[in-house]
């Protein structure tokens, strides 16, 4: 399948100006023939109308693509030929199809009924939504939040990831605390609902990230440009978390160091982010000693190796990146003060003790 995507310079209509728009979900698989076997059939059932289901296969060493082509032939194939990441995997893939929305959603998440069309509905009547996820609850823990997202994710003043529902590793039970549908500062990459022209105007995710945190730089860079992200916890998925690299592996906490700051010096003003970085840089430190202390140096190792790259990067890797655009907003979800602080230090786990009325 090879198709067209729409100019990126053509304006999406106003809401209530055209037919349900083409929703395509786009499923980046690597050696996930058994969470396709599972979760698949889901997908395809789901009740939205206009919808295309496409599996984008990042040159999986399993039996995944036969498996698809026998079991579900309904469903659309796109191939990589190697492995490309997560961020690049999804640019390739996405840059042949040509839909009104796409949905990134994660081999290993478990939709419900009816999950598409609240998101769908909520972004066709506020032009200025370009990213929106569902409320992220755990496969494993099904009345408890979900690491990657939860219920909308937002950042520190020192660029640490958390979300409603879910604060460094302790997570929520959800009793609909969080059920609001509000604007946040990044949208899980896990299930991300996003508007396929503004996709490309801003030239998607950023390759150099390869996995993990492309999303927050993603919806970061669309908050600058004048968009929103929101959460719409109307729609409700399950995710197992951990399909591709399992939490403690020593690569993830490499790309999430590594990340985590080139993202920082990327978004943020010049002067802003060499402060923040200043600040980071023995945060990251204490954390590297305090697993040498616990034996584990491969994490130690990992966070070493993410300073070596981000130096690397500064010197070398920042006229590739998707750098920021013209600031046209101000952003939402985003905590002024330290999550550290308030998880670590003041013993605050819940999201609604440190972010009051959100």
């Amino acid at each position: 399948m090879n198709g067209l995507r729409r100019n990126d310079a053509e304006e999406l209509p106003e809401a209530g100006t055209k037919k349900m728009p083409l929703v395509s979900i786009v499923i980046l698989n690597w050696n996930g023939k058994e969470f396709l076997r599972k979760f698949l059939p889901l997908v395809i059932a789901s009740s939205y109308a206009n919808k295309r289901v496409i599996v984008a296969d990042n040159a999986s060493t399993d039996d995944s693509v036969d498996f698809l082509k026998e079991s579900f032939p309904q469903v659309e194939l796109l191939f990589n030929a190697v492995n490309e990441g997560f961020a690049k995997g999804y640019n390739t893939a996405l840059r042949q199809v040509e839909s009104d929305y796409y949905v990134l959603l994660n081999n290993d998440v478990e939709v419900t009924p009816g999950w598409i069309e609240p998101v769908i509905e909520l972004m066709e009547n506020d032009a200025s939504i370009a990213a929106c996820q569902p409320k992220m609850l755990s496969y494993q823990n099904r009345n408890y939040f979900e690491y990657a997202g939860a219920a909308g994710g937002w950042l520190d003043s020192l660029g640490y990831p958390f979300a409603r529902g879910r604060i460094f590793e302790t997570v929520e039970k959800d009793s609909g605390q969080y059920d609001a549908v509000q604007p946040c500062f990044w949208a899980s990459g896990a299930a991300m609902f996003v508007k396929a022209a503004i996709y490309h105007a801003l030239g998607g995710l950023d390759e150099y990230f390869f996995a993990h945190q492309e999303e927050i730089d993603f919806c970061w860079r669309l908050q600058l440009a004048g968009y929103k992200v929101y959460v719409q916890p109307a729609s409700v998925v399950y995710h197992v978390g951990g399909g591709t690299l399992a939490k403690g592996n020593n690569l993830k906490t490499f790309l999430n160091f590594r990340n985590n700051l080139v993202m920082l010096a990327k978004n943020l003003p010049p002067g802003w982010a060499v402060r923040t970085i200043a600040a980071r840089l023995p945060l990251d430190a204490l954390a590297a000693w305090k697993a040498i202390l616990k034996g584990d140096s491969g994490f130690f190792i990992a966070i070493c190796k993410a300073h070596v790259h981000f130096a690397n990067w500064l010197l070398l890797g920042k006229k590739t990146a998707v750098v920021r655009v013209a600031r046209k907003a101000q952003w939402h979800g985003w905590y002024a003060g330290s999550v550290v602080w308030q998880h670590f230090i003041k013993k605050k786990n819940w999201f609604s003790e440190i972010v009051r009325n959100k």
